[in-house]
Parts: structure tokens; sequence; C-alpha cells
């Protein structure tokens, strides 16, 4: 394990008040063991890794749990230069020089050697496969091996081999890609995926690097390459320390094609995927800066803040030392107690979110604060498009959308603005029916174009205040204009590390973000994934002071939320009725605003397959009661006779109820009982407004004789 980011200056986690965007959460995972002689981790098995002189110990970090009880095996004395686990965990091999490794039969015990056949060639690495054709793969300087394992024969099978002058190499198990170094400066590259569908080539490129000097080669080290999967897809980030540039690379089946490139502040630094946003660590700077390269922007998403601890308090520092040395808490110093390193020569960033201490033998597991994110940008639109990306805390995501929406409507914000961001939610939950990844509170219902026609075009002669509205551009689902110059070019993508288990199934594929298919060609896995797209479900939440639940309640909650997605029924329950019971005064805003949604939600529902989300009634209720209360019937007339509100019993029982003192509105209602054949409700009102020959003519009309009222005995 080899430190990416270093520094020398101690720096304190953070005390009351101190601001970040990112941070660790106390208390770490601890992996001290008496003799240790390293740490490795293991990024197949996602295991930590610390061997003594006889035995290893392991740790599981996936899910991340500070408590967490260490497994062992024993293994043969010697030097330990790689450790790392088959993925069904039956065998161990350990690299004991860079001509040898080691593989244990963990049952039976048995042992046998792969050895360099030629002395000039070197052992650069290896690393387990779920590939069909072999299980383990040697790196060496003479290009790569590639073997099959059986657990009941003490020998390896060569099955293919890459001939290349290797200088060094990456690799991550998550995106089952390796990347081979190669030429006088390191930078020429050849890529192979070797996954569970098989193994694919990518074409050879080179690397872009400024020259300090005219006749200067710079050469590129593995330090300064990083592979990261972001929403499914595989990049390469690599830093230009004389450009003060980090190079973005995206990896296609016939192509790798750089896509732009972000500023860095630091010769060095870190990179760290939480969530499928990228974090770049400014070590010098001990800040990190956020990019969701998503978006069709490489703007940072938030301002550059330092990393922090969070959870650690004064109780638990009496009691034990953090790190091997004693830290400063969230509420002040301790004058007992000294500051600790951040960014420290010690520690090692881990593919995709963890920070390991070597030297102190500690494990950290980073976090994004959405909230300290939302409300540090004063671009409501963008932030709740990158809140609605977010899946690992879905469930706090959208209570972040819900609750910016409710604030920008109170703040009266103006009707376009309100109106755009309303969009985003919209267009991200009809995008959830349209890959048909919603349910638990999604509902939809088949909708007739001249339907959807004559609702959007009511809207355009009836809505004064819609007519002041700048109509936003429908927000695309695509990951930018970067994306557009591909067209023809299938995109590599990476395979789930959700459960590692799984592949003791062998040729099953485990696809990356709720995708378990493969793409069409039969040579890649996984899907390129939108952010839009992976929303599987949406549930709703508790509603505003309906009163506390259990914690239990809540933990059940947040495990079922797995989409920040905001359907039709939390616009209602938690934006426009929390809203309408503060508002004071005119309410015409109000209504403007739920006139905006009206449209937006015709306009998406064509794009979801000419499917139309059902708009909740009490949308429908709350209208009728904002207009009645401004006496604006005339209004009320035209949203009734174009069908901007749609028809139904609580519709009309609504009009009859505001119509008390407009006839105009009670007669709405009452004809729309007729029309929606509600023969006993449209016949007792009849009755009891004392229309009682209307009613027997009706009622006979409509041949309608269950439950008729004895009044007709005195007529």
């Amino acid at each position: 394990m080899s430190a990416q980011a270093s520094s020398s200056q101690p720096s304190g986690f953070g005390s009351s008040g101190a601001l970040s965007h990112v941070y660790i959460q106390y208390p770490p995972l601890r992996c001290t063991i008496s003799g240790a002689r390293n740490i490795f981790y293991d990024e197949g098995t996602k295991q930590l890794i610390v061997p003594t002189s006889d035995q290893v110990f392991c740790w599981k970090t996936t899910p991340f749990n500070p408590n967490v009880t260490p497994s062992s095996d024993q293994i043969g004395e010697g030097p330990v230069l790689s450790i790392r686990y088959s993925l069904d965990l039956k065998l161990l091999a350990v690299q004991r020089s860079t001509h040898e490794v080691q593989i244990q039969n963990r049952e039976s015990g048995d042992t046998f050697s792969f050895k360099c056949r030629s002395g000039s060639e070197r052992i650069l690495g290896f690393f387990w496969t779920d590939s069909p054709t072999c299980d383990i793969v040697f790196v060496k300087t003479s290009g790569l091996e590639l073997f099959s394992c059986s657990s009941g024969i003490r020998s390896l099978q060569l099955v293919e081999t890459k001939k290349l002058n290797v200088s060094w190499y990456v690799y991550t198990h998550e995106s089952r890609l390796v990347l081979l170094a190669t030429g006088m400066q390191c930078k020429n590259l050849t890529g192979y995926q070797i996954s569970s569908v098989g193994i694919v080539r990518l074409p050879r490129f080179d690397m872009a690097m400024a020259k300090s000097e005219v006749n200067s080669k710079p050469v590129l080290a593995a330090e300064d390459v990083y592979i990261v999967t972001v929403y499914g897809r595989i990049y390469c980030l690599q830093l230009d320390k004389i450009a003060m540039q980090l190079h973005c690379y995206r990896f296609y089946r016939d192509a790798v094609i750089q896509q732009g490139s972000l500023p860095v502040y630091s010769n060095k630094i870190a990179v760290s995927v939480v969530d499928n946003v990228l974090l770049v660590h400014q070590v010098d700077a001990k800040v990190v800066i956020i990019y969701d390269i998503f978006a069709d922007s490489q703007v940072p998403v938030s301002a550059p803040l330092p990393l922090l601890v969070r959870g650690f308090s004064r109780a638990n520092a009496a009691a034990s030392q953090l790190m091997g040395q004693n830290i400063e808490g969230l509420e002040g110093k301790d004058s007992n107690h000294g500051e600790t390193i951040i960014y420290a020569d010690e520690w090692v960033f881990l593919v995709p979110d963890l920070i390991c201490d070597t030297a102190n033998g500690v494990l950290w597991k980073i976090h994004l604060d959405l909230e300290a994110i939302s409300s540090s940008s004063s671009e409501v639109q963008t932030v709740l498009e990158f809140l609605q990306r977010r899946k690992l805390e879905a469930n706090k995501a959208k209570q972040l959308c819900l609750a910016m929406a409710r604030t920008i409507i109170l703040e009266r914000r103006p009707v376009p603005m309100v109106a755009r961001a309303i969009d985003v939610l919209v267009n991200c939950f009809s995008l959830s029916i349209k890959t048909g990844k919603h349910h638990m509170g999604s509902k939809v219902e088949r909708s007739s174009t001249t339907s959807g026609s004559n609702v959007n075009s009511a809207l355009d002669e009836s809505i004064s205040q819609a007519d002041t509205s700048e109509k936003s551009p429908k927000q695309e689902s695509g990951s930018g204009t970067h994306d557009k110059s591909i067209v023809k070019s299938s995109s590599i993508t990476s395979e789930s590390e959700d459960n590692v288990s799984s592949a003791q199934n062998r040729g099953k594929s485990v696809n990356v973000d709720l995708s378990s298919s493969e793409q069409n060609g039969g040579n890649l896995v996984g899907t390129d994934v939108s952010g839009d797209e992976a929303q599987p479900s949406v549930v709703r939440l508790q509603a505003p002071g309906s009163g506390s639940t259990s914690l239990r309640t809540d933990e059940q909650q947040e495990s079922l939320v797995t989409s920040a997605a905001v359907s039709p029924d939390d616009l209602c329950s938690f934006v426009f009725v929390p809203v309408e019971e503060e508002m004071a005064g005119d309410s015409s805003y109000l209504v403007a605003i739920i006139v905006e949604f009206l449209r937006r939600s015709c306009i998406h529902s064509f794009s979801a397959n000419l499917e139309r989300l059902k708009v909740p009634l009490n949308i429908y209720v709350l209208m009728i009661q904002l207009l009645a209360r401004n006496e604006n019937y005339a209004e009320l007339g035209l949203f009734i006779m174009n069908k901007i509100i749609e028809p139904s019993k609580e519709v009309a029982m609504q009009l009859l109820a505001s119509g008390r003192h407009n006839f105009q509105t009670r007669k709405l209602g009452l004809d729309m009982l007729r029309e929606l054949a509600l023969h006993h409700d449209y016949v007792l009102l009849l009755v009891q407004d004392g229309y009682y020959l209307e009613a027997l003519r009706y009622a006979r009309k409509t041949k309608y004789r269950n439950n008729v009222p004895s009044w007709h005995s005195f007529i």
C-alpha cells in the first residue's frame, strides 16, 4: 500500500461551527494487531488484511461496521508483498517476492507456488477475477498471464498470455479494468477489461503530459493515474503536475476519449468517489473539491472546504486515543489532547470511498453532507438536480428536495424560477416511471393524447399567471455534451460490488447501479446508468406535524427508500398543503405555482410513453379552496370547463361546499356528479335543495332504484 497523498502540517479535525461538505465518521474501523507487518486492502473481497509472522487477520469493510470482528487464517512464515483472497474465499494468494506467489487452499491447507519462468521478468502484482475463462491474472514486466485454478488441483493451468513490456499497472476490481503502462515515459497505456462476460481489449492510447522544458520528457507515475467508476461509466483520471490539471478519459468499447480537464491546486492529490460524486482531495491546500461529472459542467458542485471528522466528543476522547494520537473534538480543543495530522503521509485513499491510516491501523469511511451542500448554493435548480441523483442517502436527499421546494414558495420567489425547480422534480419522477424503476407510491394512468392537449391548451388560454412564466428547457437525462460526440461507440461500464459472495456462481453477471442486463454484443458488462434513470422506488414520507415515529420505523423507512424521486403525492402532502397553511393573504401566487406543476406533469407524461402521472385529488381540492377563498369563481369555472381540474367525486363535493355563496360554482359541482354517474349523491343533493320533481325525473330516466328515499310518497 503506497500513500497517494501526504502532508507534514498538523491540522485539527474541526471545532464547533466548522463547515465541511465531506467528512469521515467517528469511530473508525480499528485493525491494530500485535506483530502486524503491514496493512493491505483486498478490493475484490472488500477486506482489510493485516498479516503477522504466521497469521493473517481480515476485517470485512462492506457494510462498514467499526465493531466488526476479524477472521484469521494461518500462513507460512516469510515476506508478504501482497495478499488477496479469491472471490469465492476458498483460496488465499500471497506474493512472497517479485518472482514467487504462493496459493493456499483454506480448507485443506495445501499450498503450491507460481514462479517466473525467466529470471529477467518480475511479477508486478496479481488479482483474482470472475471471468469464466480464468481465475487469476498475474501482471509481469513481460505482460499478462491468465490462469485457471481448481481448489482440488495443486497447480495452475495457463489459459492465455498478453505479451507487452509493462512498467507499471493500475487495476480496480470495481471496474474489472487493468491499465498497463509502456514506453519510456510510461504514458502509453493499454487496457483490458476482464469480467464475467469475457475479456475486452481497449485500444492503446497516450496520456497528455505538459513539458516544463522544451527537451524534457516527464515520466508518468502510477500514483498519478486513477480508475474511477461514476454512474456506471469507467473513467481514467490523470494528474498532470506541470499543467496543474486532472485530465479525464472515458473508456468506450472501440475508443478512449479525453473528455475535459479539471483544475488542481496541489502537486499531491487523491481521488475518491462517494455516491457517484467525484471528490478531488487537494492535499497541500487541505480541502476537498466536489464534482458531479454527470452534469454538463466542469464547475465544482460547491466551494472547496476541509475534510473533517464527525461524531467525536470529549466523552469518548477521555476513554480512547484516536489514530495513536489524541485529537481535537468537534466541541473544541481538549487541553489534555493534541491534534492529529490530516492527509498524513501514511494516509492511503482506497477505491472508492475509504481512507486507511497504515501507521495507526484505522480505516475511515468518507461521507457526503448533503444538507451542507444544498445550503451552500443559491442555484436551486442545480442543487435539486444534484440531490435527485443521490442514492446512498436517498431519504435525506428527498427530504431536502421537499424542504427546498417549500422554502422557495414561502419566500415567494418568481414563478418562473419555482416552475423550473418543480420541473426538475416532476421530470425525475416521470423518468423513474418510464424506466420501470418505481413502486410504492408512484401512480400512473393511461391518458389519451386529446385529453393532454386540452389541458395544455386550456392552461395557455385561461391562466394569466402562467403567461408570465418562462418555460424552462426540458431537463435532459444525458451525461453532457461530451457524450454526444460518441454516438456509435458503446461505453465500457463496471460491475457492481454490492455482494462479493455472488461471485461464487461462475459466469453470472453482477452489474452496476441496479442493472443486471448485459450490453448487446456480449463483450461488456453493465449498462450506462444515468442518475435520473436509477430511480427504483418512491416511499411516502411522514407528514409534517403528524407526530413522531419510533427509531425502528425511521430506520426501516430509510432502508426502503432507494430513490430521491418526489412523487406528486409527496409534493401535495409535504409542499403545497404545509405552504398553504403558512401563507397568508392573496392565494393567487400559490395557485399559479400549482398550475405550473399541472402543466409540467402533463408535459412530462408524454415522455413516459403517453402515461400520465396521476395528480393527487387533494391538489385539485386545494386549488378550489384557494380560488374560492379569494372569490375567483370565474377563474374556477374556466379550470373546471377546460378539464384543468379533473372531475371526481371529491372535486364535486368541494365545489358544492365552496359554492354555498355562489350558485354557478355549486351548479358545477352538481353537473360533475351527474357527469360521473354518481346517481345516489346527485339525487340526494337535489332532494336536500328541494328539487323533488327533478330528482324523481332523473331517477326515472336513469332507472335508479337503489336506496330511493321515502320522500316520493308525499309528492
